[in-house]
């Protein structure tokens, strides 16, 4: 008799059919045992039913946001000088009041709101060139910090961006950049 099993097991083994036949009742053998021991009681929470308030993992109190929570700063200018708003339209006001001017007279209507550094890149500038004639509206301020603020003035042809600086509280345009419309 144990030779008629041993060449039934050995027949069974050389095919991968009879292999695969003896793992899958094997793993029902062994999962078999494991729920007859358990008493019908899993001991751990199924995958998917966690816990119904979300973990925290970090400091409510803390605030890691890039949009800040504080109020924009304030732009700062010295007791008795313009506000960034005021020297936005002056500038813009000059800036397109270009015809039938030479380019020094155009240039010095632009100086006493502009910085050295931008007055030199201006220096030379054929005013002819400048391609509006009249300021729409009152500019927008997008402050930066206490002493930078862009602004943007509404022509009639498109929109000039000015970048002003304040580093003493004194507002001055440091540079100019045009949107046609």
């Amino acid at each position: 008799m144990s030779g008629i099993v041993a060449r039934g097991l050995n027949a069974l083994f050389r095919t991968r059919w009879g292999v695969a036949l003896v793992l899958v009742a094997v793993v029902l053998a062994i999962v078999g045992i494991g729920r007859l021991l358990s008493d019908g009681q899993s001991g751990s929470t199924p995958i998917g039913l966690g816990s119904p308030a979300p973990a925290i993992s970090i400091d409510p109190s803390e605030d890691d946001s890039i949009v800040s929570s504080e109020p924009p700063p304030k732009p700062r200018t010295s007791p008795g000088r313009a506000e960034p708003e005021q020297v936005a339209y002056a500038f813009a006001s000059a800036w397109v009041s270009h015809n039938d001017v030479t380019s020094k007279k155009w240039l010095d209507r632009l100086l006493p709101n502009a910085t050295a550094d931008l007055a030199d890149q201006l220096r030379g500038v054929d005013p002819a060139g400048v391609p509006a004639d009249r300021v729409l509206g009152r500019p927008t301020l997008d402050v930066v910090n206490e002493t930078q603020v862009n602004a943007i003035v509404t022509m009639n042809s498109g929109k000039l961006s000015l970048r002003l600086v304040a580093p003493d509280g004194h507002w001055l345009v440091d540079g100019i950049d045009w949107e046609g419309a």
